[in-house]
């Protein structure tokens, strides 16, 4: 895959997907079974508001590669067409841009993706 091709957009759809798979595969791993508990606890992962703090953490950190930060910059200035109602504008676009980084690493380091998550896992330890 090309990803040089891929839209800002593109990529944060297929990032999308793939945080959610690894936050359910981590909950799970945790040993939380019930539907309330994990909806509960991958809204920590997934929603707007908690990737975008993680996000920030990664900037003031100065963790990400040029690269890194120009592709979350690609997701982030994307055209998404709408936005979550129970978010601001601004914490959306950032998770988006987070997610596009995810799904741009999916294709690209594997490796690295799994080191910003463990990351993310980090940086929310004290939820669970």
């Amino acid at each position: 895959m090309k990803t040089n091709q891929l839209s800002g957009s593109v990529l944060s759809f297929i990032g999308d997907a793939i945080l959610s798979l690894k936050v359910r595969e981590f909950l799970v791993s945790k040993g939380y079974t019930k539907a309330k508990d994990l909806q509960e606890k991958s809204v920590i992962f997934v929603g707007a508001k908690g990737q975008a703090a993680f996000m920030q953490d990664l900037i003031d950190k100065a963790v990400l590669s040029d690269h890194e930060l120009y592709i979350f910059k690609r997701g982030r200035n994307a055209n998404m067409g709408s936005v979550a109602k129970n978010v601001d504008v601004i914490s959306y676009r950032v998770a988006s841009g987070l997610e596009a980084l995810y799904g741009y690493l999916y294709y690209e380091d594997i490796k690295r993706l799994d080191e910003l998550f463990t990351m993310m896992l980090d940086f929310y330890a004290h939820k669970f």
